[in-house]
């Protein structure tokens, strides 16, 4: 009878062990995942910020344009914003969301962080525009709303006992159907679908932001090798990011004052 209560005692304690260790391991993948997602943000953000400087100012004998609400345009901004090459800069993001998923799998782990790098500048690019249209005030409120919401639902995401795998599937249709109507909305111009699609996009990357919380802890497998283990956390990052910028730019629609 000993023997039997040291054999279970000691199964018990293997058991502890494994658990701790597989805690430990998800800790430290979910916080890599995380500190890769605010590094590209930070990337994003100066990104942005850099690009407007060169492509603004307030001298108008280096302008060589103006817009309505007083912005006036340098000759980068006018190429930007200004000229064919700005659908480039529209569209040269989606370009490498869609390249980095398809080739993550083929990429070391140093080639796919570059990759997302470069991603994240193109992103700032993309986004500087914003800061023709709203004000500086608002759009750093709307970031810092945007964290603590975003914060809560990943943290929801992440502690839930709750599959959320068929909530996912029902958010990402939304996604594609949010994407027709933005395409529709470019023609229409109508203010009351424009709302809509603000009201909508809100809700739905809240959503997905959760839900992608979830999926890439369930990722996690203690017997991945470090450079498998690296690219879930890139294609985690990526995901998380992606949920924070759309929530950020819908929010931005609702809370962000007009120049």
């Amino acid at each position: 009878m000993a023997d039997l209560r040291n054999y279970q005692a000691r199964a018990v304690n293997v058991g502890t062990h494994a658990d701790a260790s597989i805690d430990e391991g998800l800790r430290a993948y979910m916080l890599k995942v995380y500190n890769l997602m605010a590094l590209g943000l930070v990337i994003t953000g100066l990104a942005a910020l850099g690009t407007m400087m060169l492509a603004t100012t307030n001298d108008p004998a280096t302008a060589v344009a103006t817009l309505g609400n007083g912005k006036m345009l340098t000759s980068v901004g006018q190429t930007l914003y200004g000229s064919p090459l700005r659908w480039v800069v529209m569209l040269a993001p989606l370009g490498m969301v869609f390249y980095l998923s398809a080739r993550i799998n083929s990429m070391t782990t140093s080639a796919a962080q570059t990759a997302f790098w470069v991603f994240a500048g193109l992103m700032g690019l993309s986004l500087s525009s914003i800061f023709l249209v709203y004000t500086a005030q608002s759009i750093v409120q709307t970031f810092f709303i945007t964290a603590a919401a975003f914060g809560a639902l990943s943290l929801w995401g992440y502690t839930t006992k709750r599959d959320l795998t068929g909530m996912g599937t029902f958010l990402v249709m939304g996604v594609f159907g949010l994407i027709i109507a933005m395409v529709v909305n470019i023609f229409l111009q109508s203010s009351a679908l424009q709302f809509a699609i603000s009201s909508i996009g809100v809700l739905i990357f809240a959503g997905l932001t959760a839900y992608d919380t979830q999926q890439i802890k369930e990722m996690y497998y203690e017997g991945d090798s470090s450079e498998v283990s690296g690219r879930k956390a890139i294609m985690g990052a990526l995901r998380l990011y992606l949920d924070f910028i759309n929530l950020f730019t819908f929010l931005l629609q609702f809370l962000g004052n007009r120049e």
